[in-house]
Formats: C-alpha cells, structure tokens, sequence
C-alpha cells in the first residue's frame, strides 16, 4: 500500500487555507439584529461569532472565532472590562459559553453562573448542593469543565453524576436525571453536549473503582434516556448488549469485567451534522496495567480511541484506537476537531486529534482511517506509528512486564484536556503542551491477586508517594500545522499546567498561564503581543463573543483540576493557595476601564509542627501508602498541594487528633468539599496524622 502524506505542496496547500477559510464563508452571514436561538442550526454556524454556545463554539469544536473587532493592530487597547469575585471556589478550570449577552460558566462542585456580559453583574447562582449528595465521589472528582446551551436551556454535569437543564433565563431546574450509579465511582467531569434534540453526557472514574465506561444521550426536552453505548464489553456470562460488544470482547482476555475495563468518555465528544455522527474519545485502561487487567494481552477495545457513533442511535460506526492495549494513563479523551483538508491532493473530511500520548492524528471522518500521525511532544514509549497498519511501533521494554520504565510522556501526556484551537485563517491549531516522563513499575504487585478498592487510587502500577520536583517538566504553546504534520512556531511556558486556548480572525490566540499571565500571540508569528496579570493561575480556555455591538474576551481566572490537584512542588512552585488567592471570572474589552480588586501575591505554604508530637516511625509508613491512595489526588504528591486544595502540612487541624478525626472520620468539612472517609479505623487515621506531621517537621 502506499503511504499516504499530508499533501505539501502550493496548491494543496492554499486548497487546505481555503478550504479552512470555508468553514466561516459556507454559512450565511446574519444580520446584527435579533439574534435567533441556539439551535442545531446556530450551533452548526461557523461564521456567525456573536455568540459562544457550545463548550468548542459550534459543533467542528475548533474553539475559534470569526470575530475582527479586536486584532493584532488595536489590541494594546484591551483593558479589563468588569472582574467577578468568586468565594469560595478552589476549582476554576473551565470554559465558559456566552448567549444574547450573558456569560454562562460552571465551577467547583458543579456551581453554575449566569452573569451580564458587559457589566459583570451576576444574574444568577445555581448551586445543585452536589457536595450534599455526592458522598464518596467527592474524594475523585474535580469538578466540571463546562456547560451546554440548547433551546434557552443550560445543561450541566455535576461532580455527583446527575445532568440537570436549567432555565436560562432564570436559573431555575427543569428536569435533572442520574446518570451514573449511586455508590459506583463514575464522576462527571466534562461539558455536555447537544444535537439532534438530544443532549449526551459521559463520565470518569476510571482509577477509582470498578469502571465500565459508557456515554448516554437523553432527551434534551425531557431527559428521557435515549440510548448508551459502552465503550468496554461487559462479562460475557450476562450477554452482550449488541454485536459491538461481541466484537470488543474478543479484544479482551482474563476477567476483565471484575476490573471495569476504564475506557471513560470524561472529555472529548464531538457532533459531526454533515455524517449525523458523534465521536466519542475515550481514556485509559481500568486499571492502567494492562497485565492485570488483560493478562493475556489484547488490544482492548475500546480504550484509548475515537469511536464514531449513529447519533441518533449510538449504533456503532467506525473506530480508531490511538494506543492498542494501553498501560500508561494515554487518554484519547481529548479535542476531537473537525476539519477538511487535501490528502495526497484529494480532499477529506478529517478529525484533528492530539492526545496524551504524543502523536498528532489526521483521520478521515469517514471510514476511521488514519491519514497520518507523527510526533507534536517528546514520546519514547513508540518510534512512530505505522500508517499501513494504523498501530504505534512500540520502544522496547516500556510495558514494565519485567522492569520498571522511564518513558515520556507519564500520565499527564504531552497535551491534557486543556483545550487546543484551529484557525481557519493560518491553518494551524495550537496546542498547550507539556514535556514530562512517567516512571512505570509493578515491582512487588501480585497481579494475581490485586483487587480494586472502592474509592482508593486504582492504577495497578506502583503507589504515587514521592513529589514531583519544580523542574521535573517543561511546558510550551506550539503552533501546529496539520498539512505538513510539523510545529510552525513554539513559545515556553511556565511550569507543566497552562490552560487551553481561543484563536480569533484578528490573527490573534489567547492563552492563560499557571504564573497567572494572560497572553495574546499573533497566531501566525507567534509574536506575544499582549498580557495581563490576572494574579491566578490559569487552567481553563478563554472564549470571545459581542455584546452591544462590542467584541469581548472572557477567562475563568482559575487554578484547578489534575495538574494542581496532584503535582505536588510541579504545581506548588508557583505559590497559589486555594483558600489564599481568589478565583474570577475576567472579561476584557478595547478601553476597558475596570481594575482588579487587591490580591494577595504568590506564597507557598508554611508547614506547621507540634515539637511534643513524638512521631511513630511505623505510623508514618502506614500513613504514607494510605495518603498516596486516598488522598494526593487532591492534596498533592508527599503532601505537598499544588493549590487545588489546602497543604496539610500546614493545616492547624492535624495537630489536634481528635480535630483531625472530625474532618477525616465525621465529615466536619464535607459541605467545603472534603469528604469523609468513616470506613477508616481511628489507627488509620493516626497513622495518616502522622505522616502528615513527619512531612510538615521534614519541610521546615
């Protein structure tokens, strides 16, 4: 077979810029008047920018603009327009929507905001009180990272697992449905999506029970299930759903439906209105190790892959898998763009796909197959990825079957779920980037034996105990060209966690940072040619809509989800404290005139000791296992917070045992997001205690 390139030269090439251009020229432009709902329609609308209504604006999920009121020219004249203080919320990763002038967003445990675009003033607040309902799901989930606007309705995921849509003129439910199980340990923590009079909704969780993953689409008028589909066959004893579901299990090998399988759909789902299709990207392996897991080996599907999907009846379609038998956290669930672009001098209908594990696909829409890939990042763990056979040529060694592995990526890959974006006037899509290894072992696991434990990290490979120092990652914003498969240009960017970004016609791309700086690029140069101090870091991706005739730019100032949940001194280094530094929602506009109210500086925790404390050797490494399965996720590797939740070490409550029985055992945090662990033994808990006070004497 011949291998197919990326065609390279002129006139393909303009083929490709125009063909991109097109995206905005194919719709009718409408008129500055009235603007009409948010309908399949609208959403499908590439050219009209008055309006962000869907988590990537419209269903090609580029997170794009045709909007030039603001460009490369004017906008030294960007200045804050209004700031909104949000108490309280030590989760701001997140994308927000804008709709006939209002600024829609959802934070923390699953808080939705509606607030006025042009003056900041808050509309409405609905609190679905998931920390009163959510139990142990508190104790694995983040919070979502956005909304969906059908039909005058914002649809929301809550960290619980209900979808719930909401009025959005008043804030007020209309319908909410559970979408999970009451006591499994499926969170949600991406946006909804909606199309076709259905609104579907996936899920994460993966590394914290048995997991089966699934999306759901439900009616979006009355929240009626429509359909699910899993993405993991289930045990075969009980019969297969479908034919898919045969055909998936025979992917598989051992038992694995006593491990869930993993496979969540937690991020990326993309609707395609000219197939009637919808993509799900799928994530890791449940547990991660394959070889407990899958001992017989097996592609697994459908772990780590794009899975196109009937819309209207989830029927299965086509697959691509990104990583056959995963073994290393190498999600699939991110951005899933739609494009068109010239193949070997023939135009296709393509998805633009750069997950964890390094490699940037172009694939075509309609059958799944690969058209080619090559490296964006540093990826060891494959030399490249064969095009006739659609599978990676895997390193040596780097399953750890008998000896651990230093491979990059590690877990947090070479692109997370912060969002990437395609111009349709340069052609490229930039993507945030992070160059990280993981260091894999199973050494002293009976693979045999190794069961899931409810609610505590399950991955199947060595505990995560030791911190990850400052300069363990790098981290850059890379312009990306998918026609010629090769970076375009590449600024470095701090730390190994910055947020996603927006591009606009005003050859412009936006792009939070985890120092707190705000930048503006030229999009084709590369030139940084704006910046605020927003004096937060920043994980979420800014949008840009008008309002009053007025083109404005919004960004959740916001430090939270993984990396600064669980990086320890990767994330520390930059000084935010969650209960220190206070999240906003920022929205600037040309002569803006507001300021920023009076922020503390970075600081870094100071540890607390009790010198009368005698500290049992014994209890600090029983201590040590338990926080690295039941609690770095949030307070950070070696107790060291990266700013998501508060650092330990220097919390007054564990000087006290019996405070720290009271918000461990009794939930006396619970409704500030700290769940209660009361299944463990008052031993355990002391054992926990002095771990924590071993580590605050260690780092003062």
């Amino acid at each position: 077979m011949t291998r197919l390139k990326v065609g390279l030269s002129a006139r393909a090439t303009a083929l490709a810029r125009a063909t991109l251009c097109g995206l905005l020229a194919s719709s009718v432009v409408v008129a500055a008047l009235a603007q009409p709902p948010i309908d399949d329609q609208q959403l499908g609308n590439d050219a009209d920018g008055r309006n962000w209504p869907s988590y990537g604006r419209t269903y090609a999920e580029t997170h794009a603009s045709p909007l030039t009121g603001i460009t490369t020219a004017n906008i030294a004249r960007l200045k804050l327009a209004w700031s909104l203080e949000l108490p309280g919320v030590h989760n701001g990763a997140t994308v927000p929507l804008a709709v006939d002038g209002v600024v829609y967003f959802t934070v923390d445990q699953s808080l939705v905001h509606a607030v006025d675009a042009r003056s900041g003033r808050l509309l409405w607040r609905y609190d679905p009180e998931a920390a009163k309902v959510a139990g142990h799901k508190l104790r694995n989930t983040w919070g979502p990272r956005g909304l969906a606007f059908y039909h005058g309705r914002v649809y929301v995921g809550t960290t619980d697992g209900r979808l719930i849509a909401i009025n959005a003129r008043t804030g007020k439910p209309v319908w909410s449905v559970m979408t999970v199980g009451k006591d499994d340990a499926r969170t949600i923590t991406g946006a909804p999506r909606v199309f076709q009079g259905l609104v579907i909704i996936g899920h994460a969780g993966s590394e914290y029970g048995v997991t089966r993953g699934y999306v759901t689409a439900y009616d979006a008028r009355t929240g009626a299930q429509r359909w699910r589909f899993y993405t993991v066959p289930g045990n075969p004893a009980e019969g297969f759903e479908d034919d898919t579901q045969a055909m998936a299990a025979k992917t598989w090998t051992g038992e694995w439906w006593k491990f869930g399988g993993g496979a969540t759909a937690w991020n990326a789902i993309t609707y395609d209105p000219k197939y009637r299709r919808v993509y799900i990207g799928t994530g890791n392996g449940g547990p991660w190790n394959r070889q407990i897991r899958s001992p017989g080996g097996g592609d697994n599907l459908f772990v780590c892959s794009v899975v196109a999907l009937d819309a209207a009846t989830g029927k299965y379609l086509w697959h691509y898998q990104t990583v056959p038998g995963e073994s290393w956290d190498y999600n699939s669930a991110m951005d899933i763009t739609l494009a068109t672009l010239p193949v070997g001098g023939v135009l296709h209908d393509v998805i633009l796909h750069a997950p964890k594990n390094g490699f940037f696909y172009v694939i075509d829409r309609q059958n799944g197959k690969l058209l080619s890939a090559e490296k964006f990042g540093k990826s060891t763990w494959a030399e490249r990825v064969d095009l006739v056979t659609g599978r990676p040529v895997e390193a040596p060694g780097v399953r750890y079957e008998n000896a651990p592995a230093l491979i990059w990526p590690g877990g947090i890959g070479v692109h997370n779920w912060q969002p990437m974006s395609l111009n349709a006037q340069t052609g490229l899509v930039y993507i945030p980037t992070v160059t990280i290894p993981g260091l894999y072992s199973d050494a002293g696991i009976d693979r045999a034996s190794w069961k899931n434990v409810p609610t505590e990290l399950n991955t199947g490979v060595l505990d995560f105990k030791a911190d990850a120092p400052a300069d363990v990652a790098t981290s850059e914003l890379i312009a990306w060209d998918p026609l010629q498969q090769k970076k375009i240009w590449g600024v470095p960017t701090p730390g190994a966690w910055n947020g996603g970004t927006l591009t606009t016609a005003g050859n412009l791309v936006f792009q939070g940072q985890a120092d707190g700086q705000f930048n503006a690029y030229a999009a084709d140069s590369g030139k940084r040619v704006w910046a605020f101090d927003a004096k937060m870091g920043i994980s979420g991706a800014p949008i840009t809509f008008t309002a009053g005739g007025k083109q404005y730019i919004t960004v959740v100032a916001g430090w939270g989800a993984a990396g600064p949940a669980f990086l320890g001194s990767l994330s520390a280094q930059h000084g935010w404290q969650a209960r220190v530094h206070p999240h906003r929602a920022l929205t600037f506009v040309l002569d803006g005139t507001a300021v920023l109210p009076p922020t503390p500086p970075p600081s870094r925790a100071v540890p607390v000791d009790d010198p009368a404390l005698v500290i049992n050797p014994q209890l600090v490494t029983q201590g040590e296992t338990l926080y690295a399965r039941r609690c770095n996720a949030c307070h950070g590797l070696a107790a060291v917070a990266g700013g998501f939740a508060p650092d330990l070490r220097a919390s007054p409550v564990g000087l006290s045992a019996a405070s720290f029985r009271s918000v461990v055992q009794g939930g006396a945090l619970e409704l500030r997001g700290m769940p209660k662990f009361e299944e463990l033994e008052d031993t355990q808990v002391e054992a926990l205690r002095h771990y924590l006070r071993q580590r605050a004497r260690e780092s003062r």
